[in-house]
């Protein structure tokens, strides 16, 4: 399986994924937007992974790639080639599919409990968790996109997942990171005067190791559901 993801910062990868992938056997490439890279043809990738990041998906003046990004992401969804986006990545796919990405009541940085809604029910999710803890860092958020299920929620954030048609997975929390990428992302973007009810310091985000344990097992969950899944059933057909 030829997975493909697309990086908009040099901090912030696919963390556990990365291994999991492998693991699998699947053979890996990636596009660095900040440094202008090239998007590969849709048709010489199996499933496309979008990471987050610290800038917006208006941002197109700041970062004129944004353009050609979401021009990719739109495409590999009209080809219904699994398609899974993690934080920015997930407003980037609900940009594409017409829904507004706006400012959240609430700033969402540390772990935080999230739990399903009986917005999906099918397969994929019933091997899923009814609710774990994620980690969170964002500050926007997205509206459901006309054909998308919202089904997952947070006390902070009402839509924090939503599945589209078959194919496409959009996660506002992160699953996949690791106690290093923590420490690297709060070294590049974070603010320790920041304080709010949902808001951890570094010190709380590190110290429940075990955590990153759990979300890494719920993550393979997701992955097996959304995106190994359907390239099992692409290939049987």
């Amino acid at each position: 399986m030829r997975i493909h993801y697309l990086k908009h910062v040099p901090f912030e990868g696919l963390g556990s994924m990365e291994n999991m992938f492998v693991e699998r056997g699947c053979s890996l490439s990636r596009t660095c937007m900040y440094e202008d890279q090239s998007l590969p043809s849709i048709h010489d990738i199996d499933a496309l992974v979008v990471m987050g990041g610290p800038m917006g998906v208006g941002d197109d003046d700041e970062y004129p790639w944004l353009t050609l990004e979401k021009e990719f992401i739109e495409s590999m969804i009209k080809r219904e080639v699994p398609v899974l986006g993690v934080c920015l990545g997930a407003q980037l796919i609900a940009n594409v599919l017409g829904a507004e990405v706006s400012k959240n009541v609430h700033e969402e940085i540390g772990w935080f409990p999230v739990k399903r809604t009986k917005g999906l029910i099918d397969e994929r999710v019933e091997n899923l968790p009814i609710s774990f803890d994620a980690l969170h860092w964002h500050g926007d958020t997205f509206d459901i996109p006309e054909g998308g299920h919202n089904f997952m929620t947070s006390e902070a954030c009402a839509n924090q997942g939503f599945a589209y048609g078959d194919s496409t997975l959009a996660l506002q929390f992160h699953l996949e990171m690791l106690p290093s990428d923590v420490q690297t992302i709060y070294q590049e973007c974070g603010n320790p005067e920041k304080n709010g009810a949902y808001i951890h310091g570094l010190a709380d985000m590190l110290a429940p190791a075990d955590k990153f344990q759990r979300a890494g097992k719920i993550l393979e969950k997701f992955l097996e559901a959304f995106i190994f899944q359907k390239s099992t059933q692409l290939l049987g057909e």
